[in-house]
């Protein structure tokens, strides 16, 4: 699967494709039954508003001019968009879930649905998908494949990202390093390679000296050499997953697998390379990244790196107190990796007007929303003319973002997203265990081991 979307990707990135669309309006036949049970409420033609929710701010305009799009094309169907922080959202699907009050339609994500799924939360489109004939070739590589479990079907994709490193471009010139520099550093968790002597050296004290240097303080640090986004709990992403993959470790050894491998000793000495560069004073401690908030401390100068993700370019290129460049990530023993992942949206089962709900879906995945979206230049959309026009934004804004479109169409240079049941579970049980070894209560060897036992007891 990684190989074949690597070699997908790569042909549609260099080929201009013209993609069919998705969208339209609603087929006159009723809906096919949606659950496997009773069919789902069919469209009355009359006014019938669509709650939707997102998290992601950056996208909001985006989504609000699909939104504006479809309702002229509909004008019976109003969309009414709601976007909260991460936290708050998922606690406002949940909590609306059992009480009735969810929204028609939200944004998903492929560590939140399989839990959904199995409690019979979702509607299943795939019916839907089939009544209508909607082409799921048009998506790039593998992204409708992430969505779909057992003939059944809980989302059209929206979009894919990569994980990159954000260079302050200002801090790294005053160190003599350049983007070339940190683009082609190596890594490895024995000694970090040239890459951890990057991030030393990139590491200034409050008396001027750098992290190489012997009187380097690491209690009275004025910038970092590297921020993450904190301790990443069981997935990392953003924060360790593009290092712990270039040793050949992997979460899961397949999508939906029921057993997970942290006590991997490849992955305890990643991890424990990430603990004690921090407690060197090379990576922001995992309590200040808590307080402050990994980009915004990033943003306000704290950090000479950050890694972080392609949907936050647009919030590193307006809120950045300075230039900002976009580098590769290091080269492990095994290449560059990042993790794929993609978002789509999802009806919730309790939705009493889940045919216009399908429709709104339908158009949010469709090239006509996708073009939209992609001329915001936010994200990169799941559709190939999409990401061209994405580009061109990017571009447009003094942007290079090929560090990210590069790692993509990289022959094995993704891995995806690790799909699997009980992400609530594992969350509860990782998140102390990952902090515990980030704040130095606990070594990597002793609480992974015990992680990890205790999230593969789940599934049995």
């Amino acid at each position: 699967m990684k190989k074949r979307f690597s070699i997908v990707l790569a042909m549609l990135v260099v080929l201009s494709m013209v993609l069919s669309a998705c969208g339209g309006a609603a087929p006159a036949a009723p809906a096919a039954p949606a659950d496997g049970g009773a069919a789902a409420p069919a469209a009355s033609g009359e006014a019938v508003t669509i709650e939707y929710w997102l998290w992601d701010a950056n996208q909001l305009p985006a989504y609000q001019a699909c939104a504006d799009a479809f309702m002229a094309q509909n004008p019976n169907i109003t969309v009414n968009l709601t976007q909260s922080g991460w936290d708050d959202y998922w606690n406002g699907v949940q909590t609306g879930m059992v009480a009735g009050t969810a929204p028609d339609v939200f944004t998903n994500h492929l560590a939140k649905y399989p839990e959904f799924a199995a409690k019979e939360q979702l509607v299943d489109v795939e019916p839907f998908v089939q009544r209508d004939g909607v082409d799921m070739g048009v998506y790039i590589g593998d992204l409708a494949d992430l969505w779909a479990r057992d003939g059944k079907r809980f989302g059209l994709p929206k979009d894919w990202d990569t994980i990159a490193i954000v260079t302050n471009l200002p801090a790294i010139e005053a160190a003599g390093v350049t983007l070339d520099e940190v683009s082609n550093a190596t890594w490895n968790p024995e000694d970090g390679g040239s890459f951890g002597e990057l991030i030393a050296k990139l590491s200034v004290d409050e008396n001027g000296n750098n992290g190489l240097s012997p009187d380097y303080d690491p209690t009275k640090v004025k910038q970092y050499g590297l921020i993450i986004n904190g301790s990443g709990e069981g997935y990392g992403q953003t924060e360790w997953s593009w290092l712990a993959a270039t040793t050949g470790w992997r979460h899961i050894d397949e999508l939906y697998a029921t057993s997970y491998n942290y006590d991997d000793p490849r992955f305890i000495a990643t991890i424990q390379w990430f603990a004690d560069n921090m407690k060197k004073g090379f990576i922001m401690p995992v309590e200040q990244v808590t307080s402050l908030g990994g980009s915004a401390a990033f943003n306000s100068g704290l950090g000479a790196l950050h890694s972080n993700g392609s949907w936050m370019i647009g919030d590193f290129a307006n809120n950045a107190t300075f230039p900002v460049g976009f580098a590769r990530l290091p080269q492990g023993p095994e290449g560059r990796k990042s993790m794929f992942n993609g978002l789509a949206d999802s009806i919730w089962v309790g939705s009493q007007h889940q045919e216009e709900a399908w429709q709104w879906v339908k158009y949010a995945a469709s090239q006509e929303c996708a073009d939209i979206v992609g001329d915001f230049g936010v994200v990169f959309p799941a559709q190939q003319s999409a990401v061209d026009k994405a580009l061109a934004a990017y571009e447009g804004k003094g942007l290079d973002v090929s560090a990210f479109t590069a790692q993509a169409t990289e022959e094995g240079g993704t891995f995806l997203f690790p799909v699997t049941d009980f992400a609530s579970e594992i969350s509860a049980i990782m998140r102390p265990a990952m902090d515990s070894i980030m704040l130095g209560q606990s070594d990597a060897q002793t609480a992974l081991t015990a992680a990890n036992e205790a999230v593969n007891a789940v599934f049995r």
